[in-house]
């Protein structure tokens, strides 16, 4: 039996990540991502999964599967990428990471971050520094995204900001990465070469999308049974049938400036 494919982009903000545009509301979210054809979107705010609910919520009525997360920056300023099923799970990590971030959000600065419902009403205003760095180890982000069954993704590898491999020049031996992203201005054949040492991690690539234009014009195709993380997994790992599937020569270069700093 072939199993269904299924055009994922799992690193997409709203406007509540201060760098993120403020047209980038739940329901505009979702309509951008059925324009070009995604089947599951991963919602991923700096250090919050505030808004992830809603855009859970305004997918609703249409063919697309919101998976929630967060992205969040460990102590040594490395981002890693959480995705779950259910927003209790992104949020309870929230919780905790919550309880690590510290610093006030200054809006001239930084950017406003407004917390919003599906209908893109403003509920209020996140005054944590979601910008800042959270005191926990990448050891510990990754432990606490998994103990909650969520997939650990270490974001954009290939850039020197906020790139586990581009920061720190190393993966930490026993780190236990369900997978690398891609920047979307390199090929996956060009990260393969560039990270053949970690030719054990399978790798991936999402848009990291700030702004509406930018969503879905990079993503990962996976041939799994249904849209869950569980599904996900096993398609990381090659089991049963489940693959993942990189378009060869995917290269966003604008989207990947517009990006570069958050």
């Amino acid at each position: 039996m072939i199993l269904p494919l299924f055009k994922a982009d799992l690193h997409v903000h709203t406007c509540l990540s201060p760098c993120a545009d403020l047209s980038m509301g739940p329901h505009a979210i979702v309509a951008q991502a059925a324009s070009n054809d995604l089947d599951v979107m991963g919602v991923c705010d700096h250090n919050s999964a505030e808004n992830a609910p809603a855009v859970v919520r305004a997918a609703r009525d249409r063919n697309i599967r919101v998976l929630p997360g967060l992205e969040i920056t460990s102590k040594e300023e490395v981002h890693i990428l959480a995705i779950f099923d259910r927003p209790e799970q992104a949020l309870r990590l929230q919780e905790l990471v919550y309880q690590h971030l510290s610093g006030t959000n200054e809006p001239e600065v930084f950017g406003l971050q407004p917390v919003v419902n599906e209908e893109h009403e403003v509920l209020g205003f996140n005054e944590r520094l979601l910008a800042g760095a959270t005191d926990l180890a990448v050891e510990e982000v990754v432990a606490s995204i998994h103990a909650l069954e969520g997939l650990a993704i270490a974001s954009h590898v290939d850039r020197e900001a906020f790139g586990i491999i581009g920061h720190l020049g190393f993966i930490p031996s026993g780190l236990e990465l369900d997978a690398l992203e891609l920047s979307p201005n390199i090929s996956p054949e060009q990260g393969r070469q560039r990270f053949a040492r970690y030719a054990e991690l399978p790798f991936l690539q999402f848009s990291d999308a700030h702004c509406l234009e930018d969503i879905g014009k990079v993503s990962t195709f996976f041939r799994i049974h249904e849209a869950t993380t569980a599904e996900i997994r096993r398609a990381l790992r090659g089991q049963q049938g489940r693959r993942v599937l990189l378009a060869e020569g995917a290269v966003c270069p604008a989207a990947a400036e517009r990006c570069k700093a958050g």
